[in-house]
């Protein structure tokens, strides 16, 4: 039997989950405008091959650096690339990015806190020694190593980033089935003669994914940004692969004459950077105290 509950009251009557999810409206404006930011930067971002776009490579003397018109809706850059369709193609790396690193992070740090937090004791002491080590080297240097030592491209990037949060999510899961790990529900669950597994993955796990999972978003936030810093550096993919921070690299001595090379893709950025970060934040503060219990 699956029991879903919550222990924030209003005016002092606790409000079940469904009543919870059920005051979507109360999430707020700006979540969902955040929402609709990224529905339409992703959903630009999959479709790119069947806008009509110009190539995003293709090198144009004679279009260099022209202003903004209905011709080049954000301009064009110093080799005369439509910078509309650079940064549409660019968030499709940069998403990809954004996705695949936190998840792969998420996998392995919530598997490792789920399992640091329910055996404490030695288990929890060696994990923990672990990711302080991890956490006592500069990520960026560790980015770099694994640049010099395996080169740059997509899968690199993402295994890399994905490496480098490993540390957050085991600290956000382990603190989180240290409070559930007390709970009633888990309690009477053993009491039923119920296994380890059971345990950790029928009954801690549905509860500690939902904090991850806010924190998560937070994360692809975190991703893109590092991303499009390594793209500026140019230890990201490889040219001619557009990207958000090698577009703005490629524009940053040109401000004066043509501010909108770098203006249009630090603006896409930010806004889905800003996204990101309002959609987790709200998440994780409006259900963060959901509890799910199975026995």
């Amino acid at each position: 039997m699956v029991d879903i509950t919550t222990e924030k009251a209003v005016g002092g009557m606790a409000l079940s989950a469904s009543e919870r999810v059920g005051e979507r409206h109360r999430l707020g404006v700006m979540f969902w405008l955040a929402v609709l930011w990224l529905v339409l930067i992703s959903t630009l971002a999959a479709l790119a091959p069947w806008l009509g776009l110009p190539d995003p490579a293709r090198i144009d003397y004679m279009t260099t650096q022209l202003k903004p018109s209905a011709a080049h809706w954000f301009g064009t850059d110093v080799l005369g690339r439509d910078i509309l369709s650079r940064v549409i193609y660019g968030a499709r790396v940069s998403l990809l990015v954004g996705v695949l690193a936190p998840g792969i992070g998420m996998s392995v740090g919530t598997l490792l806190g789920l399992v640091a937090g329910y055996y404490r004791g030695r288990v929890d002491t060696a994990i923990c020694t672990g990711i302080d080590i991890l956490l006592a080297v500069p990520g960026l240097v560790l980015l770099l190593l694994f640049s010099l030592i395996f080169g740059g491209g997509l899968t690199v990037v993402s295994l890399s980033l994905g490496f480098l949060f490993i540390p957050a999510f085991t600290r956000v899961a382990r603190a989180n089935t240290l409070v559930y790990t007390s709970r009633d529900f888990v309690t009477a669950t053993q009491a039923l003669g119920a296994g380890d597994l059971h345990i950790l993955f029928r009954t801690l796990l549905p509860n500690v994914i939902i904090p991850v999972v806010a924190f998560a978003l937070v994360a692809v936030a975190g991703a893109i940004v590092i991303e499009g810093a390594l793209s500026f550096l140019g230890l990201s993919v490889e040219t001619p692969i557009p990207t958000w921070g090698k577009t703005i690299s490629e524009g940053r001595e040109y401000l004066e004459e043509s501010p909108h090379i770098c203006l249009f893709p630090t603006a896409v950025m930010f806004l889905t950077v800003l996204s990101f970060n309002l959609v987790g934040d709200t998440l994780r503060s409006r259900y963060a105290d959901v509890q799910f219990s199975n026995l």
